[in-house]
């Protein structure tokens, strides 16, 4: 049995949720209107049950005469319409409501008929498949609409849609203005005004709106929304916030689950990630993005066997996807697979091919291309990474001034100094306001001892937008020299600057880093401390203030906690792994020392210090013959980027003076061992 609803509850079955009431005509008859929209109801259901056309002109009839009783219930023309486009009597709708206007001009019920048609014919604004004419006929149609009856909101959501469309958003902007006046907390109005500004690149106003009202009075559309603009803002933290308000509206919503566990993952929230991730892989195992995503959660976690098997997962799913034969190339490179890598990323390359390119295939090309490059140089094959940072398209605007940094870059790894000073000059000609150009090329200079030339040609980057990067940027410089006064004053001009605790930390980083160097220990602490107050999760900090202290042989537990819990936020960091065995070594656990600091030539193969601190472990426990192979490596790193302002003569000359005791040891054990 269909059961219908009465006039004066508005259907709420019927009308679109969420509308005001539409007003009482006083001259209306309700009764005969009631009685032939449920006629027109009951037909138009038989009509969709059995497909007969006589039960669509026998609804039609019953429509048209609940419309003549009554023009003014919205919904009896919704439905009217609705069954003339369902049935493809779009003709026959927008002939008979315009004789009905040609009878009387402020008749709503046709406009609206006309307006419905209009719209349907407009056609697909996202695919840019519009009639123009349609579209001028729809504005034309509700602007009458709502002059005539201004509570009629939904007729001005509509407009203001249409407004949107023709790229008026003054005038969508003013009926949404309008809307909101009345209804302050109409969400669709909300989310439309909030899209105007951030269409105008007012991103910034549009979230504070949005933010505003779901502070008050949270709604799933408008969440949706703001997560979007924030998403845009590449804020994804607090667009990951926004998409838990609205399931927590919307629970069930597993698109709105996904989009979450990407922003989780793009801002570092990896427990959070992880969680969902392997929720949507016990549900679907075949989906070879969700794979793909748990294998870069377990890369980051330095978890290369569940990577692995994530990995395989993914490429059983889709084993032709581009983005599945990258992320085997990402896979093999944490493996210390560099051959298998680049050979890898050589035949994607390969079968991509093509004699011309789009600009997007372009693009693509360009950084895989970029990527095969970062292998051979990372595996000490300069030539082959020098030629193919060249063959990046020269046009490219975003990739081609990175490519030039990375010949440079490559050219100071491979000790070939001259040759990047030239490179570098060119690439200065070529992209003068590149960023990154300039401060490669004030590297250099600083690495030639010309500081204050570095300096200058920075500074000239500086626009008042990113003054403080370039301040940060100059403090390095300094450091470079052991120029820590002028590096104190830069630091504390990217401090003046800096509008967040995080950019704040980032500073007092730099400046307990050069405290350190200056061995002031205590002021150095004393930065490292405040950092951690601020931000408890700062794995760099607590690694930093814990290998303080182990270098120095003081508060060893402390260190030790300090350490264990920056490699919980952040796990295989050989840095801290490094850190670790050090911690071990002063704690006399040589063992233990030993397993870390070779877990962390693992992650960081030709670190000098991790081949130094190896080499201290093994000769305190006897080892001496293969404590000289770690300082020999030790030294051999540090010869090879004797150029660069990073090496410390000083810790460098150590190195020597315990590789040359070393020998003498080895040299008199054999000779007693001969004497006897």
């Amino acid at each position: 049995m269909v059961v219908l609803p009465s006039f004066a509850q508005e259907t709420s079955t019927l009308a679109p949720q969420g509308l005001p009431p539409v007003e009482k005509n006083d001259s209306a008859d309700h009764a005969n209107a009631y009685y032939n929209f449920s006629m027109g109801h009951l037909y138009a259901e038989l009509a969709q049950a059995y497909n007969r056309q006589d039960y669509v002109t026998k609804a039609i009839d019953f429509y048209r005469l609940a419309l003549k009783e009554d023009p003014s219930v919205s919904f009896i023309t919704e439905e009217l319409t609705d069954l003339y486009i369902q049935s493809g009597q779009l003709k026959e709708a927008v002939t008979e409501a315009e004789a009905l206007l040609k009878q009387n001009p402020d008749n709503l019920g046709a406009r609206r008929i006309l307006g419905r048609v209009y719209t349907r014919l407009i056609g697909d604004p996202q695919q840019g498949k519009i009639d123009d004419n349609m579209l001028h006929k729809s504005i034309e149609q509700y602007e009458k609409i709502v002059e005539k009856d201004p509570d009629d909101d939904e007729s001005g959501l509509l407009l203001a849609r249409l407004y949107r469309i023709a790229k008026d958003p003054a005038s969508a902007e003013k009926v949404f203005k309008a809307l909101l006046a009345r209804q302050p907390d109409n969400d669709e109005a909300l989310t439309g005004l909030a899209a105007i500004y951030n269409d105008r690149g007012d991103t910034k106003n549009a979230i504070d709106m949005l933010k505003k009202a779901n502070d008050s009075n949270p709604s799933a559309r408008a969440l949706v929304t703001l997560a979007g603009f924030y998403e845009q803002s590449n804020d994804y933290a607090a667009a990951a916030d926004a998409w838990k308000r609205a399931l927590e509206i919307a629970p069930d919503n597993d698109r709105w689950k996904r989009f979450l566990a990407m922003d989780l993952l793009y801002s570092d929230n990896i427990p959070e990630a992880q969680k969902l991730y392997e929720q949507f892989a016990a549900e679907d195992p075949s989906d070879a993005q969700v794979q793909l995503h748990l294998a870069e959660i377990y890369l980051q976690e330095r978890k290369l066997t569940k990577a692995r098997a994530a990995f395989n997962e993914a490429k059983k799913a889709d084993p032709t996807s581009v983005e599945v034969r990258y992320n085997e190339v990402m896979l093999l490179e944490a493996e210390d697979k560099s051959d298998d890598a680049i050979k890898t990323l050589k035949g994607l390359l390969d079968d991509l091919a093509k004699p011309t390119y789009s600009a997007a295939e372009r693009v693509q090309r360009d950084k895989l291309v970029e990527k095969l490059g970062e292998l051979y140089a990372a595996a000490g094959k300069y030539p082959q990474a020098i030629a193919t940072f060249r063959e990046i398209t020269p046009e490219d605007t975003e990739i081609a001034p990175r490519a030039s940094v990375r010949i440079v870059e490559t050219l100071r790894q491979s000790k070939d100094m001259a040759a990047a000073r030239k490179e570098s000059d060119a690439a200065l000609k070529k992209f003068p306001k590149d960023r990154a150009v300039v401060m490669e090329n004030a590297t250099l200079l600083a690495d030639a001892g010309k500081v204050d030339e570095a300096v200058t040609e920075a500074n000239g980057l500086k626009d008042g937008q990113n003054d403080r990067e370039i301040a940060l940027a100059d403090a390095q410089l300094y450091e470079r020299a052991k120029r820590f006064g002028d590096e104190q004053k830069s630091l504390d001009e990217a401090q003046k600057l800096s509008k967040d605790k995080t950019e704040i930390s980032q500073v007092r980083f730099a400046r307990g880093a050069m405290l350190e160097k200056m061995k002031n220990f205590e002021g150095a602490e004393a930065e490292f401390r405040g950092i951690i107050k601020d931000e408890p999760a700062n794995a760099g900090a607590l690694n930093y203030l814990g290998y303080m202290l182990a270098d120095r042989n003081q508060r060893l537990e402390e260190a030790q906690q300090l350490i264990i819990k920056a490699l919980e936020i952040d796990p295989g960091n050989g840095a801290y792994l490094d850190s670790l065995g050090w911690v071990y070594y002063h704690q006399n656990h040589l063992e233990a020392a030993e397993e870390q600091l070779r877990n962390a030539l693992d992650k960081m193969k030709d670190d000098p210090t991790v081949h130094d601190h190896l080499g201290d472990v093994l000769v305190k426990q006897g080892k001496v013959k293969e404590a000289i192979v770690q300082w020999q490596a030790s030294l051999k790193s540090y010869e090879a980027n004797q150029a660069s302002q990073d090496v410390d003569p000083g810790d460098m000359a150590k190195v020597q003076v315990k590789l040359e005791d070393a020998r003498v040891r080895v040299a008199q054990q054999t000779h007693a061992h001969d004497a006897h």
